[in-house]
């Protein structure tokens, strides 16, 4: 299992197991062009690439070089490195038809062809960050963002301080927190927040 500092941006699902067994990072799928809608993955990715940076190793037909090419107009290009696969005619196994461009995918290519790509994008020298506390939805709950009788108040202040979106769900915003910052971190900055709310009612 190889350690990479970066957050890795692949299509879909099945990229995603392939490469679980083999690198120790996030993983973040697109789910195809559903990426070009989804406003809070792209918020996610952004926010992935700001803190650590972001590796997109999409498929290398056409479709692929969209959504590679849609994630590098949304993100500062300093914080975005990218890895190819080589164009290899085929299908995979899972598949009773090769794709519309007969090329194999991420999810169809062997192991050390990945491990190549990684190589050749420069990430494997990387040193990963140790593990961190996670924040979790009873963290939440304990710090008053749900259950209580303000939450809603207090929730909509912190996806303010955040600048998120207002209409983030719960899952996606431990997902972005935990990938963003700290949980050490986050109790500071809510104390921030109380402060900001009771100077605000002041």
């Amino acid at each position: 299992m190889i350690k990479i500092k970066q957050a890795v941006i692949v299509e879909g699902k099945y990229d995603k197991i392939k490469l679980s067994s083999i690198i120790d990072a996030p993983i973040i799928q697109t789910d195809g062009f559903g990426i070009f809608k989804d406003k809070e993955l792209q918020l996610l990715i952004r926010k992935l690439a700001e803190k650590r940076g972001i590796l997109v190793l999409t498929d290398s037909d056409s479709a692929g070089f969209k959504i590679r090419s849609f994630i590098g107009s949304t993100v500062d290009q300093k914080n975005i490195i990218h890895a190819y696969i080589p164009d290899i005619f085929g299908k995979e196994s899972r598949k009773t038809e090769p794709s519309k461009e007969g090329k194999i995918g991420v999810e169809g290519v062997s192991e050390e062809i990945i491990m190549r790509a990684l190589s050749n994008a420069g990430v494997l020298c990387e040193t990963a960050p140790e593990p961190q506390r996670p924040i979790t939805k009873i963290d939440l709950y304990e710090l008053g963002f749900t259950g209580c009788e303000d939450s809603s108040k207090k929730r909509a202040a912190l996806l303010r301080y955040y600048s998120f979106p207002e209409r983030l769900s719960s899952n996606s915003l431990i997902k972005v927190l935990n990938c963003i910052t700290t949980y050490e971190r986050f109790v500071e900055d809510v104390k921030e927040i109380e402060k900001e709310m009771s100077e605000c009612s002041e």
